[in-house]
């Protein structure tokens, strides 16, 4: 080991021990007296000095508790959340088997600052809201790469895959490029693991939902240490409440090499094949009314996706503190779907014709990073230089009946279901659309006594084009985007002896809109900034984190779903959101687990035609609590785990323009039981069985978004038994 590493190490480490840090036992390579072969005659060698500290044990995993202790996402250098200036969410593994998570919707809803159900229960899309703005579609990201979107489809995310869920909330366009105002929702693949996995479970809920899964890793042969696997797989077939579908097929292998210490190379791929259903609207009646039925047929509504994903990730620390990543994935999407709308009514008699929609995308991404350690004087350095790139293309069709057909007619005073027909050519319009963007960023993470200083900029490069043809009219149209945008962050914290952690953070982003207006034109640029100013607080070695956060976000050039057929947006104009966030993440004891959040949220249109007006479906309270006590061994009921939750949204408008009523403020139950049946006999030891309710009062509120009604899902149960050994 070189000396100017070794100085640069002990002086960092001992900074660790001195902010009161999670690890506990630190070992210090001292410099003593000795005979060495290298270093040209230098009678220099290095022996190991263990210095204890009283902070506990080793860090625990995600599965092992529900406060994460680090995040590479806010910063892409792992880094402890205490420690870390802005606002960030971990939902971890253990968070996610004891609520059951289904989809991601549900694996973040009981985060500080998210919202879900802005479209009712929509299993098409993991419809996530962060400070009253959309990151559905722009904020959603896997190990660290964002899945595009650009047309219609989505890349789709099975929880069961994930290891965590990462919520970063505010413009992340520094590290990751354009995005939107309110952050992302990173998730992070399960990969191989040094120490063996071996789990199968299955799975049955509402309705007739049957679900099988596995969960194999660990080291490929005992021989050989220096490979590890990890084998995900999971089969689903079943429906939801009214009657839309959610099958799902996949598979998601991961391989790991890592010759020595200092290199890890893991290549991973997925292949995913979803239907679901594609028009999940209710149906409203000419009076405004809306009922309690579907507007499609969910005998001939679906939306067939598949998604493959191959890439690796490749680190190597060389010496002098020095750190190279790169992260490279490539990913295809395939969607089809078709689907029933209404187009007129005759009585009580909706007359309905078909549509049907196509897209296809190939994704290509690169992000390169290289981290520096070093010392300025009395400050201590992390760099972080990156150069990422993504290249994306796509073609995209859209088709409709140009009339109501009469075999597709709907009775809402006499409904049957069962319609058969014929899928529609695409007839209306296709489209060949691609976008190229490059970046280059550094962040700087400065450890000064203790105070932690972030501060970063990113130079981003923007490129879109999209060839539009109008069959039916037999013209088209060109457009292109060209832009280029530079975004920055800075933070700055304080760490406390006893864990109070006060920040403050500034950070903005561009978004470069794909959206058409209804003249065919792209969008203007999306643009955000926020300000953040909070306090956190971990006691040192507790699995607590409290976090306290104030935050204003400007978001200019929002664009708002005009015609849903054709796919058409408007520039909203500027809004601006201040809000409050409350979050707890916490180990009680070793029995009792507690989540809980709240976030007030005051929206205001502030630029624009609906100026001082509230955007649509944004609350502005949103409330959540979960907790989970374990009965202890020496209990009577030993084995037994007990979970419940709450949730809380105060009412929303239906439109932007605040004329149309409000949708009503919705409150749900959750519970969860959790039976370990090695309590009975060690022989049973890894064999659980698990029961989780959602929505246990059968809630069914009507959530309606500037214009379009849709039904939220009602009670839902699923039971599981699954072994581990």
């Amino acid at each position: 080991m070189q000396r100017g590493l070794f100085n640069i190490s002990q002086k960092y480490q001992s900074r660790r021990i001195a902010a009161g840090g999670a690890t506990a036992l630190l070992t210090i390579m001292a410099l003593t007296s000795g005979a060495s072969a290298q270093d040209q005659g230098s009678a220099t060698a290095l022996q190991p000095l263990t210095i204890s500290g009283g902070q506990g044990t080793e860090e625990k995993k995600d599965s092992e508790t529900v406060a994460a202790k680090s995040s590479a996402g806010a910063s892409k250098i792992k880094t402890p959340l205490i420690e870390t200036p802005r606002s960030v969410s971990v939902v971890t593994r253990k968070e996610l088997d004891q609520r059951g998570a289904q989809d991601i919707i549900e694996a973040v809803r009981y985060s500080a600052g998210v919202t879900t159900g802005g479209y009712g229960f929509d299993p098409r899309f993991d419809q996530v809201y962060i400070r009253g703005y959309s990151a559905t579609t722009i904020g959603d990201y896997k190990d660290g790469l964002r899945q595009p979107y650009i047309n219609y489809g989505t890349f789709r995310t099975e929880p069961y895959t994930l290891e965590r869920v990462e919520v970063i909330k505010g413009p992340v366009s520094v590290l990751y490029g354009a995005g939107s105002p309110a952050g992302i929702v990173n998730k992070i693949s399960k990969l191989p693991t040094e120490e063996p996995i071996r789990e199968v479970g299955v799975l049955y809920g509402t309705e007739d939902r049957l679900q099988g899964m596995f969960d194999f890793g660990g080291p490929v042969s005992e021989e050989n240490d220096q490979f590890s696997y990890r084998l995900v797989g999971l089969a689903r077939n079943g429906e939801t409440n009214f009657d839309i579908s959610d099958d799902r097929y996949l598979i998601q292998p991961g391989l790991t090499w890592q010759p020595n210490d200092a290199t890890t190379f893991t290549i991973y791929g997925l292949a995913q094949a979803d239907e679901t259903d594609t028009n999940v609207g209710a149906v409203v009646d000419p009076s405004g009314k809306v009922h309690d039925l579907r507007a499609s047929d969910p005998d001939y509504d679906y939306q067939k996706v598949r998604q493959q994903q191959i890439g690796y990730q490749f680190e190597h620390e060389f010496d002098g503190g020095i750190t190279f990543r790169q992260n490279l994935r490539y990913s295809h999407l395939d969607l089809r779907s078709r689907y029933l709308g209404i187009y007129s009514w005759t009585g009580t008699v909706a007359h309905r014709g078909a549509s049907s929609i196509r897209d296809e995308m190939n994704v290509f991404q690169i992000d390169n990073q290289l981290e520096a350690k070093f010392d300025t004087g009395p400050a201590a350095h992390t760099m972080l230089f990156g150069l990422d790139y993504t290249n994306l293309t796509s073609s995209f069709g859209f088709g409709m009946d140009s009339v109501a057909t009469p075999a597709n007619d709907f009775d809402i005073a006499n409904p049957t279901y069962g319609v058969s027909g014929p899928t529609p050519g695409y007839n209306v319009s296709q489209a060949e659309a691609d976008l190229r963007q490059v970046g280059i960023y550094a962040l700087d993470q400065v450890e000064l006594d203790r105070w932690r200083f972030t501060f970063g900029g990113r130079q981003t490069w923007f490129e879109q084009d999209r060839d539009t043809q109008l069959v039916a009219s037999g013209t088209s149209s060109s457009e292109r985007v060209n832009k280029d945008a530079f975004s920055m962050q800075a933070g700055a914290l304080y760490l406390f002896d006893n864990g109070i952690a006060p920040f403050a953070s500034y950070a903005s982003s561009f978004e470069p809109i794909p959206n058409r207006s209804t003249s065919g034109a792209i969008l203007d640029p999306l643009e955000g900034e926020q300000f953040e100013l909070g306090v956190k607080y971990q006691p040192p070695g507790t699995d607590v984190l409290l976090s306290a956060v104030a935050y204003q976000i400007i978001e200019k050039n929002k664009p708002v779903l005009v015609d849903p057929t054709l796919l058409t947006y408007r520039s909203l104009g500027e809004v601006t959101s201040r809000g409050l966030e409350l979050e707890a993440r916490t180990a009680v004891s070793e029995q009792l687990d507690l989540i809980a959040a709240y976030t007030y949220n005051h929206a205001e249109i502030t630029g624009g035609s609906d100026l001082g007006n509230t955007p649509a479906v944004t609350p502005q309270h949103v409330a959540t609590l979960w907790a989970n006590y374990t009965f202890a061994e020496d209990m009577a009921a030993s084995g037994l785990s007990l979970g419940a939750g709450v949730r809380y949204l105060s009412e929303t408008y239906k439109d932007t323009g605040n004329a149309t009523g409000k949708n009503e403020d919705a409150f749900y139950l959750d519970a969860a039981a959790t039976y370990d049946f090695g309590a009975i006999d060690k022989k049973y030891e890894g064999l659980t069985a698990q029961v989780n309710v959602r929505n246990i009062g059968n809630e069914k509120p009507v959530v309606c978004n500037e214009g379009y009604c849709y039904l939220s899902q009602g009670r839902n149960v699923t039971a599981s038994l699954k072994y581990r050994w």
